[in-house]
């Protein structure tokens, strides 16, 4: 009876599919476990080996679960809305909805070649409109949303109205934009319904505002600094400028504090926390209040040291800063403009990376020192953010390095405020055993007691006050693309009015081309019917725009964070058209209590999650605030790239051992056109690219050998192995066992095809402990003592493993196992049944396949982990060693429980023993239970 692979895989992916094997109930007795990994975003390429590392190791862990009488769900979707699919309409002409079904599909049929246990009838689709409907409610929630500090949560923003109408807003303590004017409650009253809307729009937790954002021209739209690698664009590498822009936005800076705070009750790894800790940037410090000599302006500024402000020799500003323009003077206009038409080329992670470059441009203009009243030159310079803190920085060139560098490259003043600390060749950065010096009424404190005593200073003064800072900024929202959520808004007299619920999803309108308009609109602006008629309460043609009852809709579209910041509690009740989630649902599964997922998304989708949730919770509509438990980082595969060498100037290959002093260009080769050996099929190549139809190739021996470097698996690169080919010639079971004996989750991997034959020979090894040519062929008699240790202690440790998610030494468990089994010559149901359960998490088709065999109608799936009882490791005799001075000459079996006495006795008498000792009394017998026997003649 041979073991195909093939045949039984698909029967098996069959079976679990007609009948629903994985389909989680929403109430059950059974304990929950809600296993998730993150996503896909469903490209053209589709999967490689590498992406379904995590989702291999979740589907063990969920087979485990249920195995362990878990009520399991284990969902899976897609993140389908995205500027990949919109590239290649604005390409083809081909709309975005077309490509994301082809890709799914493509995706779906590898996913399911994989034997994943997914429960694919919760399988939710960002781009679907029954998904983006409620995205659009959850938007609309944050519009009717503040936040409100005294009771540290977000509320409906009618409690902020009832308050204003009662007392005004004097008392208000909201996250809210700065300067918001104080107003009473009869002049609230008094307020057009036009200006309560623009009043309102200043607390609510979505809102408009002109923003500063990166604007990639060449992709018509604006990128989230995640989506900017060394100053481009991530996908296509176009330039990105910062512009500014009329955009919504989320106030995520009014969970900041809870957003650090509760890092500390989940189990994620502490990488990823400490990247999250990092881009929240928590800081505490003192606002200071700068007057603009000759202006009627202020510059504020946050600081970590306000103890330096003796040490303040230069204010430098964003070249952004609002201020920027209003007090430049004539004399510097022109090099301040110049700068700041520059800097706008740069993005904000460029700039922040960017240490070694020295530049600015003097304003012209001078702050007053809020003590001294002295002038202070106010600077430009591109290392300081208008998006970070108040983009204003006062300079204490004697107390930071950058200021210190930026002062002596402009032949800026560094006055000295530190007692007994050398500044002449850098600046002194240490606070600790450091006294303050020619600061007036701080001279001689130190920094804890020069802190309290200037922020006093500052508060008595009304220079200041003392301020925790975040650097976490509030997330634009708004994207100029096609293909993404449209916003559920319409706009009344300019101010933006949110679509009754009742009336969602609000769909994406045909549009002819997906490029921004002529006049510069987002591709929205092409739609002949994006109109909202609020009486008939649908979408109409923008012929019919009035102003009085039909009114333009919002052109920009939410971004990609969108869906993928709630999807993991849709999974939990995905089919449910009246709610985003049922409470019964939520209140049941509550969170994730295992996600796996790539450390990437430490400050995007990661972040922005938790945001959500957060909100989601203190507005009543989930139990819990944060979405996951637990998270794993999976590691990355890497491929093993094939590089061909080409003599620089010509058209000629050389093989890489002939190299030699010759300049050759090394080129990424397709690595299916080389074999296990490194060889390259060079009539292969020649077909594969035009340009190398004419090649010349120098070999060795006949052949031509590729160099090999390993580097991260990408289409680029032509390194990638696609699943199907291995599901097809060793079976999806090898690929999963393989994925898994590569290493460590966590840690990063290279692929080496050939290495996955040892893992396929070890199924067919397996296959044979249960088989013959005949069949199956499995006895009922009793087990063995052996063979009952060798269960025990496989079960033992693969349980371990699985519990902590060590899945690479369970395989190598698995192998030892059977190894043991086949050598004991063990066919006992006893023993092989219980393995395969074991088994069955890693290669489910093998194990449902032979457990079919074995005479059971159920799925192997439904079936309890084999207990582990410790008796059967728990040794009752010990073979030992029996030396004679001090060289061993034969080997005595005996229980363990025998006195030293007893085993002196049994040794002596035995006649190996008296044939060494040949009739002679020895001098000492040593005897150590259950270790040594020595016999001293």
């Amino acid at each position: 009876m041979q073991y195909n692979h093939q045949e039984i895989e698909k029967k098996w992916q069959k079976y679990w599919a007609d009948q629903g094997t994985f389909k989680a109930k929403n109430n059950s007795d059974k304990p929950k476990y809600y296993v998730l990994d993150m996503f896909p975003y469903p490209s053209g390429a589709g999967l490689h080996v590498g992406h379904p590392l995590g989702y291999i190791a979740s589907d063990i862990y969920a087979r485990y679960k249920r195995h362990k009488g878990f009520n399991v769900l284990h969902p899976q979707g897609y993140d389908s809305f995205g500027l990949p699919a919109e590239q290649y309409a604005i390409q083809t002409g081909q709309h975005p909805a077309i490509t994301t079904e082809t890709n799914i599909k493509t995706y779906r049929r590898q996913l399911d070649n994989i034997g994943f246990s997914f429960d694919w009838s919760r399988e939710v689709r960002t781009s679907n409109p029954e998904y983006y409907k409620w995205t659009q409610w959850i938007f609309i929630q944050l519009f009717n949303s503040w936040y409100n500090k005294e009771t540290d949560k977000a509320e409906d923003i009618a409690t902020l109205v009832t308050t204003f109408e009662a007392e005004g807003n004097a008392n208000v303590d909201a996250v809210s934009d700065e300067d918001i004017a104080v107003f009473s409650a009869e002049e609230w009253k008094s307020f057009s319904d036009k200006e309560q809307q623009e009043i309102l729009l200043q607390y609510r937790l979505t809102f408009l505002s002109d923003t500063e954002v990166n604007w990639c021209p060449a992709l018509g739209t604006v990128l989230a600094n995640d989506e900017i690698v060394n100053g481009v664009s991530e996908r296509g590498g176009h330039p990105v400028v910062r512009k500014k822009m009329t955009q919504w936005s989320m106030r995520i800076s009014a969970y900041a504090q809870r957003l650090l705070d509760g890092l500390q009750n989940i189990d994620w790894p502490q990488p990823l926390k400490d990247s999250q800790t990092n881009w929240i940037g928590r800081s505490q410090g003192a606002m200071v209040a700068f007057d603009v000599d000759g202006h009627d302006a202020k510059i504020d500024v946050f600081t970590t040291r306000p103890d330096t402000i003796f040490g303040v020799s230069f204010m430098t500003l964003a070249p952004e800063h609002d201020l920027v323009a209003k007090i430049t003077t004539a004399e510097q206009k022109e090099a301040v403009e110049a700068y700041v038409e520059a800097t706008a080329k740069r993005s904000e992670r460029d700039r922040m990376a960017d240490v070694k470059t020295i530049s600015g441009v003097f304003t012209g203009a001078y702050a007053l020192h809020p003590f001294t009243g002295k002038q202070v030159p106010i600077w430009i310079g591109d290392y300081v953010l208008a998006s970070y803190g108040t983009g204003a920085v006062m300079a204490v060139p004697c107390g930071d390095q950058r200021d210190y560098d930026f002062a002596k490259h402009f032949g800026l003043e560094i006055p000295n405020i530190f007692a007994d600390v050398d500044i002449s060749e850098k600046a002194n950065d240490a606070k600790d055993g450091i006294k303050l010096a020619n600061s007036d009424f701080l001279d001689g404190l130190n920094y804890k007691k020069g802190m309290k005593t200037v922020i006093y200073e500052l508060e008595k003064r009304g220079f200041g006050y003392g301020k925790i800072n975040y650097r976490l900024r509030d997330a634009v929202f708004s994207r100029q693309r096609y293909w993404g959520e449209p916003f559920p808004v319409y706009y009344k007299d300019g101010m933006p009015q949110m679509i009754e619920a009742k009336h969602l999803p609000i769909v994406l309108p045909e549009v002819e081309k997906y490029l921004p308009t002529e006049d510069g609109k987002p591709p929205l602006g092409n739609a002949e019917v994006w109109a909202w008629n609020s009486i008939e309460n649908r979408v109409v043609s923008n012929e019919l725009i009035d102003n009085e009852t039909v009114f333009p809709l919002e052109l920009n579209t939410m971004p990609g964070w969108a869906g993928s910041s709630w999807y993991f509690n849709r999974y939990m009740d995905s089919n449910n058209e009246g709610e985003f989630v049922s409470k019964e649902a939520v209140d049941y599964w509550k969170q994730i209590d295992l996600y796996i997922g790539g450390s990437e998304h430490a400050t995007g989708h990661l972040l922005y999650a938790r945001f959500w949730q957060k909100f989601l919770f203190d507005r009543g509509f989930l139990p819990v605030d944060e979405f996951a438990k637990k998270l794993i980082n999976q590691g990355m595969i890497l491929g093993t790239s094939a590089f061909v060498y080409r003599v620089e100037g010509t058209n000629t290959f050389v093989s890489k051992g002939l190299i030699g002093d010759k300049k050759v260009q090394p080129i990424h080769a397709d690595v299916s056109l080389v074999n296990s050996s490194d060889e390259l099929d060079v009539e292969a190549f020649k077909n594969w690219r035009e340009e190398f139809k004419n090649a010349e190739f120098i070999l060795e021996d006949g052949k031509y050998i590729v160099g090999r470097e390993v580097e991260k698996m990408s289409k680029s690169k032509y390194n990638v192995v696609n699943p199907d080919l291995i599901c097809e010639e060793y079976g999806a079971d090898s690929l999963r066992l393989f994925e898994m004996f590569l290493g460590p989750l966590e840690q990063t991997k290279p692929w080496k095809t050939s290495g996955i034959s040892g893992v396929h020979s070890f199924l067919k090894k397996l296959w044979k402990l249960f088989t013959d040519e005949n069949g199956i062929n499995v006895s009922d008699a009793e087990p063995t003592k052996d063979e009952l240790k060798t269960l025990h202690k496989t079960i033992k440790k693969v349980e371990e493993d699985i519990e902590n998610f060590s899945f690479n030494t369970s395989v190598s468990t698995f192998m030892i196992a059977v190894n043991e089994l086949t050598a004991q010559k063990c066919n006992k149901r006893q023993i092989l049944e219980p393995l395969l359960v074991l088994i069955s998490p890693y290669a489910p088709h093998i194990a449902e396949e032979l457990w079919s065999q074995l005479g059971h109608n159920e799925s192997i799936a439904t079936v309890a982990f084999p207990k582990f009882e410790e008796k059967h490791l728990v040794e009752s005799s010990k073979n030992y060693p029996v030396s004679f001075n001090g060289k061993m000459r034969f080997t005595l079996e005996l229980p363990l429980d025998m006195s030293k006495d007893e085993i002196e006795k049994t040794v002596m008498e035995h006649e190996k023993t008296q044939a060494q000792l040949q009739g002679r009394e020895p001098k000492k017998v040593i005897i150590v239970p259950g270790k040594i026997i020595n016999i001293v003649g």
